[in-house]
């Protein structure tokens, strides 16, 4: 989840707009995460799972 949609409890204000110290911090936080810091480990463990059928799929289908 990106920052821009986010409303802070503290302050009602967006969280992108940094407000507050609450504001700040969790926008410093988001930030850090990185690419797949906000996906929930079920989903890339479901996301693995695909992958390897898919390929299991292909090297079925070529041999």
């Amino acid at each position: 989840m990106t920052y821009d949609r986010l409303v802070c409890a503290n302050c009602a204000a967006p969280v992108s707009e940094g407000r507050c110290s609450v504001c700040r911090a969790n926008r410093e936080r988001l930030q850090q995460e990185g690419f797949l810091g906000g996906v929930n480990p079920m989903a890339l463990v479901a996301l693995l799972a695909v992958l390897i059928a898919a390929v299991a799929l292909l090297a079925h289908q070529t041999a």
